[in-house]
């Protein structure tokens, strides 16, 4: 599927200082992202001393992990996936344990005022946390790519899906794996993915590295995006890691109906949508409350 041509990277950023956040949500919804620069700058120093700390115990457990479909999972729940050759170990990390429930740094960004002003203006009143926030953690010298994809295809949902927030804890530039989005890929609907050496992700040929728009930025600057905008990341070859934590908001009446981490397990997720129920999937309120009421399609 063609689309019309990205917008270059100034017509999807603003700034924080002064923040429009009816401007900067009209962006979100017209591109599918929207970058804010500075946005989360002021919790940076405690979240990189705490995804630091995070990534010395991950791998010092590097030894007792357990091999899953995935990768290898440490004790503390940190995601490795094979190394580069001559990195010095086999394993590097991809998804790091740090996360709600590790970190009050991380917590305490997940409720900053102007970024759940612009969940609310995006998603509506009443606003939920979806999962525990989540650390990807590239380590320096080849940490590994993620390839072009949605999502959507991890976790499809019911309704519109969750605003992902991912904000950058270094500078973070084309030689240490700069964010890449494709403004407008949200208009697409749930793409078919292929299986990839980081998981799900899109077929190479029709989803090229030069259809993206890379969003190079400093440490607090935030990009935010659709559940169904492409978007990945390249590998790092600086000689620092390149760690970023995102946070997803979604719908407090939402929840994922198809949750996939290969094309085998999809598709055998897609044949049990219509079992998916809002039970058990309630997140934290961040805004607004949440209301019982028993419906067809689970209750809320």
């Amino acid at each position: 599927m063609s689309l019309s041509t990205p917008a270059v990277l100034e017509q999807i950023e603003v700034t924080a200082a002064n923040l429009d956040v009816a401007r900067a949500a009209s962006i979100y919804r017209d591109q599918g992202c929207l970058v804010v620069r500075g946005l989360l700058a002021p919790y940076i120093s405690a979240i990189a001393a705490d995804i630091e700390a995070a990534a010395r115990t991950a791998i010092s457990l590097l030894d007792q992990g357990q091999q899953i479909p995935e990768g290898r999972l440490t004790p503390d729940g940190t995601l490795f996936l094979p190394a580069p050759p001559g990195f010095g170990r086999p394993w590097q990390i991809m998804v790091l344990a740090c996360s709600y429930e590790t970190s009050s740094a991380f917590l305490h960004s997940a409720l900053d005022p102007r970024l759940l002003d612009l969940a609310e203006v995006i998603l509506g009143p009443d606003v939920e946390l979806f999962g525990r926030g989540q650390c990807l953690y590239k380590e320096p010298v080849g940490g590994h790519a993620k390839h072009l994809h949605q999502d959507g295809a991890y976790f499809e949902h019911r309704f519109e899906g969750p605003v992902a927030a991912l904000t950058y804890v270094v500078p973070t530039d084309l030689e240490n794996g700069a964010l890449h989005v494709v403004p407008g890929s949200h208009r697409t609907g749930i793409l078919e993915h292929v299986d990839t050496f980081s998981h799900l992700g899109l077929d190479a040929r029709e989803w090229p590295w030069e259809r993206t728009v890379p969003v190079c930025g400093q440490p607090g600057d935030t990009v935010l995006f659709h559940v169904k905008t492409v978007h990945g990341s390249k590998e790092n070859h600086s000689l620092s890691p390149r760690p970023v934590f995102i946070h997803r908001y979604r719908q407090a009446d939402d929840y994922v109906t198809v949750s996939a981490t290969t094309a085998a397990n999809r598709r055998e997720a897609e044949a049990r949508a219509g079992e998916a129920r809002k039970e058990n999937q309630r997140g934290l309120m961040v805004r607004g409350r949440r209301t019982y009421h028993v419906s067809a399609e689970g209750g809320a």
